[in-house]
């Protein structure tokens, strides 16, 4: 008895989901039917809302209705079968299966959208792999990449870096269908993409913004060394080690620049249009004020397309030692650096400098620009004057008959400068300049040593030169007018607020 109950019962249950399956295949061929008479035209009807028009009130909740029958384990019932040509209810056994409907491919199939995604790279990614991750099989993922390479190696991607992903993904299944676009923009202003065309292939090209050149002037006090206060300034590094280079060969930074000395520098920069730096350029202008002594230099390229920096002048910052530095260039070499007899002792002898004979009180330069650290009588030397020319080169001057004006220890001197005269003090057999030249700590031969390449400038290229020289001073003149209009600015609204208050 109560078995026939339980019966009668999955029996009732079987017949209203049957019901509920007819009016549901019903309202799906409607469905089908109108979209198939109005082609494309839309419905102004939600969906939900036209099933809820076509199927009973008293179905609305069945579902809700099954759930409170309390089954026991031997009443649970199987779904109910569908003929699969004529799609209607298949009853065997009192076992009941459906399949999808033909009308539920259609929805799916249409039930896609374009996701975009922004992921930010991290430690141990790897662009294949953020594309395997997102669901793209791997040959996929590699037939991108190599699409990619022609334009960007995606490996060089960095940690921190976003990568820009359009994709299809399917609705239903919440599945990856494609990858359709990639963008990365490791410098800004220059976009690297790849895109799946309408041949389904990936292609590659590059997108890059118009630049802006712009002049960016920086000046300070140096407190410590030259390179962390220009640093401290904002000047990039590499900025600030192409000033230091554009002086090494006429300043000793360790030991020459002192506190309160001061820098100037204009570099180009170019500008992504949002105002972000893309890359930095060539100093244009570069001073360094040491103590009194300032000097400033300007960056040329003359018709040869030679690029150096001159003075005001056009006179160019010589970047190695004069070889025969005296006023007399006619002056023959009387001995030669290395072992030779010595004239005086009679015995063989390394020669550790070059001798040039030449008149007595014969202008002597400074072979370079630098700093006086000696000018005194010293043994065999005679009258001698050494200059620091920088931290790797130091050079000599000795039997000197004496010393130019104001040439004593710590003052600069300058390339081509008088520092003293031909004499024939010490130990010597006749008027000659011993010319030595110091390389960290080795004396070296004076005639081996880097010949200067700089040249100043002359005719149409001083002419050209000039030209720049105003330009860049105009540029000054127009920084210092915008700081004194922001200046009187700033006076003209604290008095308006002090009005206010």
């Amino acid at each position: 008895m109560n078995f026939s109950k339980k019966r009668k019962k999955a029996q009732r249950i079987r017949r209203e989901r049957a019901l509920l399956l007819v009016y549901a295949l019903a309202v799906t061929a409607a469905l089908i039917i109108s979209v198939y008479n109005n082609n494309s035209v839309k419905a102004s009807t939600p969906y939900d809302v036209e099933v809820e028009k076509i199927v009973p009130e008293e179905f609305s909740d069945i579902e809700t209705n099954f759930t409170s029958y309390n089954l026991t384990e031997d009443d649970q019932i199987e779904d109910i079968p569908l003929n699969q040509e004529t799609q209607t209810l298949m009853f065997e056994n009192d076992e009941a299966k459906y399949p999808q409907t033909p009308a539920q491919e259609v929805v799916a199939s249409n039930s896609r959208y374009i996701n975009h995604d922004v992921i930010t790279v991290e430690k141990g990614d790897s662009f294949i792999g953020v594309l395997t991750k997102m669901g793209l099989d791997y040959a996929k993922a590699t037939d991108i990449y190599t699409a990619y390479k022609k334009v960007f190696d995606a490996k060089n991607i960095k940690i921190g870096q976003n990568i820009s992903i359009t994709s299809t993904i399917d609705n239903v299944y919440n599945e990856l269908v494609s990858v359709d676009k990639i963008v990365t923009e490791p410098i800004s202003g220059t976009r690297y993409i790849v895109e799946l065309n309408d041949e389904g292939k990936y292609e590659a090209r590059i997108e890059q913004d118009d630049l802006i050149t712009d002049i960016k002037s920086v000046r300070g006090v140096i407190k410590g060394n030259v390179s962390s206060a220009m640093q401290n300034a904002g000047v990039p590094a590499t900025i600030a080690g192409n000033f230091i280079n554009i002086f090494s060969f006429s300043v000793d930074f360790r030991r020459d620049v002192k506190a309160g000395d001061t820098f100037e520098v204009r570099y180009e920069q170019e500008l992504a249009p949002n105002g972000k730096v893309v890359k930095y350029g060539d100093i244009i202008y570069a001073s360094l004020k040491l103590g009194k002594e300032k000097t400033a230099l300007y960056r040329f390229e003359d018709s040869k397309g030679n690029i150096d920096y001159y003075d005001e002048k056009g006179l160019a910052l010589k970047k190695t030692l004069d070889k025969k530095p005296l006023a007399f260039k006619n002056a023959r070499i009387s001995s030669r650096f290395g072992r030779r007899l010595h004239p005086i002792f009679k015995d063989y002898r390394n020669h550790h400098g070059v001798d040039y004979a030449a008149p007595m009180g014969t202008k002597v330069y400074a072979s370079g620009d630098g700093v006086v650290t000696q000018a005194k009588w010293v043994g065999g030397y005679g009258y001698f004057v050494k200059i620091r020319h920088n931290s790797e080169y130091t050079t000599g001057y000795a039997h000197l008959k004496s010393f130019a004006k104001g040439i004593r220890p710590g003052v600069r001197v300058k390339q081509g400068q008088v520092i003293a005269y031909v004499g024939n003090t010490g130990r010597s057999t006749g008027p000659h300049l011993h010319f030595e030249v110091v390389k960290n700590g080795q004396k070296v031969d004076p005639l081996k040593i880097r010949a200067a390449t700089g040249e100043n400038l002359s005719g149409s290229n001083l002419t050209e030169f000039k030209k720049t020289v105003d330009k860049i001073k105009d540029m000054v003149v127009s920084e210092k007018e915008v700081a004194k209009a922001n200046k009187i600015g700033e006076i003209i609204d604290s008095l308006e607020e002090d009005k206010q208050i």
